[in-house]
Formats: structure tokens, C-alpha cells, sequence
């Protein structure tokens, strides 16, 4: 099975690397994604931030591109927000959604309507520079980068197509988070299957061998 793989907030497709090694020495594809604005080398145009929209696009686009092979899309936090995008566009394309500690959304949500109080006042004071970009937050990894802030209010807009199977893997409870309440409600829809590895949120900083483990038993869809 081919992962794609997409990075929360301030994170690169670096954030994955021992996840992907892990599953590529289990026979499978790992591409992790770096979403448009977060490279390395810093955004194309810091004038024009991209948004949720674009990044759904983005994610997208790999989607297409692959070549038949069953697909599992799998989105750390904020990403959730752009896998279930992508979901609603392309679901038939995919096998799996796997949210990691992720928002899961209904049509008009947003990262900011879904998330807590302390990632709120995060967006804001790292956004007061410029009112564009939000600066990255102490303790994160030096290769992370400024996220830009229209992605993280933008509404996403979902039609109610159909999504593959899906899974949410829950970090337990860490100082801030907005998903025990998701998680709980989650564990008792069926259409759902939901793990816990509790190490916190950064669960493939954290805990890469025991993801990719979670990830590569996944039953075909």
C-alpha cells in the first residue's frame, strides 16, 4: 500500500522521516508531503500566503498522480483539515483516511473554529507581526517555518461525497488539545476505528516505530 503523507502546522514532510523509513522497510511507498509556504527555503511569495484551498489542491494533485495502487492518506493536525478536502474530492481514489491527532471537520469548519483557546491565542500572537504569517512556537523543530494564517481560518468547503475507510489515531491527553471530546465521539461511531498511542501530539516525533507499526496493519479497505 502507498502513504501519502501530510504534516500539521509549521511542519515539513521532514517531520516523517523515521515513520517513512520504518514503512518503506515494511515494502511500502511513503511520500510525505511539504505543503506549499512551509519548504525549507521559505515561501515562493510571502505577499500571497496560501490557503486551505491550496494546500487541498496540492494533496490532490499527488493524489491523481499515482498509479492505481491502493492509497492511504494520513494527516497530523491541522492537515486533517486538507486530507478530508482531498477525501471529498477523490474518494474513490483512496483506500484509507488517517487522521493523526488531527481535526476531523464537517463542511464550514475551520482550524480555528475546531481548535482550542491556547492554539487561538498562538495563531493571533504569532500572526502579530504581519497579520500573515504565524510564527513558529518554542519548542519546535529549528527546520519548522512560519505557517500562513489564512490556512488555518479559511473555511473548508465538503459536498458530503463519500470517504473510504477512515481512522483516527488519538495522542491522548496533552496540555491544550482539542481532541478528547473528538476522540470519544469517535470511539463510538462505527464508521470509525480509532488507536491510541499515548505519547502527545507530535506522535511521529515521538513514537515512529509504534505509527508506522499502527500503519502498516491497516486492513485493505
Amino acid at each position: 500500500m502507498d502513504l501519502v503523507m501530510v504534516p500539521g502546522g509549521w511542519q515539513g514532510g521532514w517531520v516523517f522521516d523515521s515513520v517513512a523509513d520504518e514503512l518503506r522497510g515494511r515494502a511500502h511507498q511513503v511520500e510525505a508531503v511539504t505543503l506549499a509556504g512551509l519548504e525549507l527555503d521559505g515561501p515562493t511569495d510571502r505577499d500571497r500566503p496560501p490557503n486551505l484551498d491550496v494546500h487541498i489542491a496540492q494533496v490532490a494533485a499527488i493524489v491523481e498522480q499515482r498509479d492505481g495502487t491502493p492509497i492511504a492518506l494520513c494527516g497530523h493536525s491541522y492537515a486533517g483539515l486538507v486530507i478530508a478536502g482531498v477525501a471529498d474530492r477523490l474518494g474513490d481514489r483512496l483506500d484509507h483516511v488517517v487522521f493523526i491527532d488531527a481535526y476531523v471537520p464537517n463542511d464550514g469548519d475551520s482550524c480555528w473554529s475546531l481548535t482550542s483557546d491556547i492554539f487561538r491565542e498562538q495563531f493571533i500572537e504569532g500572526a502579530r507581526a504581519d497579520g500573515r504569517w504565524v510564527a513558529v512556537p518554542d519548542g519546535l523543530d529549528p527546520r519548522a517555518r512560519p505557517h500562513p494564517f489564512a490556512s488555518f481560518v479559511q473555511s473548508i468547503k465538503l459536498t458530503g461525497n463519500p470517504w473510504p475507510t477512515r481512522t483516527f489515531i488519538s495522542g491522548g491527553d496533552w496540555p491544550g488539545t482539542p481532541f478528547l471530546e473528538l476522540t470519544e465521539r469517535l470511539r463510538n461511531d462505527p464508521t470509525w476505528q480509532v488507536h491510541e498511542i499515548p505519547v502527545g501530539h507530535n506522535i511521529a516525533r515521538r513514537a515512529p516505530e509504534r505509527l508506522a507499526a499502527l500503519l502498516d496493519s491497516l486492513p485493505p479497505a
